[in-house]
């Protein structure tokens, strides 16, 4: 099992609308950077877990955690025309971007604050706290998740 960080707009969507979805969970979709995309075509599996982290908002943390419960498959986005993530480069047979289904697991009240992230001294190589890390999609290391679940349960 590996373990990710998604972030995400709350504003667009966030914890709890994950949690209305239900065990059919929702397609996280709209990816559009290649390391990204690289993640979850080649890596992101069936029964990962995701921290899912509220980001471009005022209370910036980690909100939750999802289980990942269909791995990558050609993000159907970028073939409609009316989306926001419609790629014309894009065709059937050659995809460029791709998606995972993720479901919720458990919503993590109060949420971990970015800040409280960067006074652990062990998270200091956590890639969401490296300057100029900006990337929607990233690994988790065992060692930091476990630490971080062992700190907020």
């Amino acid at each position: 099992m590996n373990y990710w960080l998604f972030k995400t707009e709350p504003d667009e969507f966030n914890i709890d609308d994950l949690e209305k979805r239900g065990e059919k969970g929702e397609c996280w979709e709209g990816i559009r950077n290649y390391q990204a995309r690289n993640f979850l075509r080649d890596h992101i599996k069936e029964n990962d877990l995701v921290f899912i982290y509220h980001s471009s908002c005022k209370n910036l943390g980690i909100a939750g955690i999802a289980t990942v419960v269909k791995a990558a498959f050609p993000d159907p986005f970028q073939f409609n025309v009316e989306s926001k993530y419609y790629d014309e480069k894009s065709t059937q047979v050659s995809p460029r971007w791709f998606a995972v289904q993720i479901a919720f697991k458990q919503k993590i009240t109060p949420l971990i604050t970015l800040s409280s992230l960067k006074e652990i001294p062990q998270l200091q190589s956590f890639p969401l706290l490296k300057k100029g890390n900006r990337l929607s999609v990233m690994p988790v290391s065992e060692e930091h998740w476990k630490l971080i679940e062992k700190i907020y349960k």
